[in-house]
């Protein structure tokens, strides 16, 4: 006999909300100036977001950037299937000199096992660059693969069979949620 899954929501119920949106953007607020802090000798940087709410993550952080700094911020989409098993073809929504000689901020919404992250540098590293450096919403402390975030919004540990989803594109519903 074959098991149902239950389907899995888009939106989860309040009781299982972590941060509300107040905090969330709170959090993305703090994350712009650390990484001010650590940019503010370059003329430019560039924030790359990974497809999804990774993306919508950069986009509030440029936003938040440009609010408190001088530097001229530039951003970028880092597209590719997120479900592949091995290396998938990436695609950034930007000339690949945009990225030569600059700091990037490689930007995603959740870092669970790393997997994603890992196989979203691939095109980083085959230009030169000055420093590339990874923020992250929510960091799962599971990882499986070297990866770290140099900038976290909220770091807690969960077990396997919890999720956790971060919702950035939902006015209404902007936070970070466990099921």
């Amino acid at each position: 006999m074959r098991r149902l899954e239950k389907p899995v929501k888009n939106v989860y119920p309040m009781s299982n909300q972590l941060l509300n949106k107040t905090q969330t953007l709170q959090k993305i607020r703090r994350i712009a100036y650390q990484v001010y802090e650590q940019n503010f000798e370059e003329s430019s940087i560039i924030i790359a977001g990974i497809n999804g709410e990774g993306y919508n993550f950069a986009e509030i952080l440029v936003m938040e950037l440009k609010q408190i700094s001088k530097i001229d911020v530039h951003i970028a989409r880092v597209s590719f299937d997120k479900q592949a098993t091995e290396q998938p073809e990436i695609n950034i929504e930007s000339k690949v000199d945009t990225f030569r000689n600059k700091n990037i901020v490689l930007c995603d919404d959740v870092l669970n096992t790393g997997k994603t992250l890992a196989f979203s540098l691939r095109p980083f590293l085959s230009i030169p660059i000055k420093k590339l450096q990874v923020a992250v919403i929510v960091d799962r402390n599971h990882p499986n693969f070297p990866m770290a975030a140099d900038y976290v919004g909220y770091s807690l540990s969960t077990t396997l069979n919890e999720h956790i989803q971060v919702v950035l594109s939902d006015e209404e519903k902007t936070g970070v949620y466990i099921y």
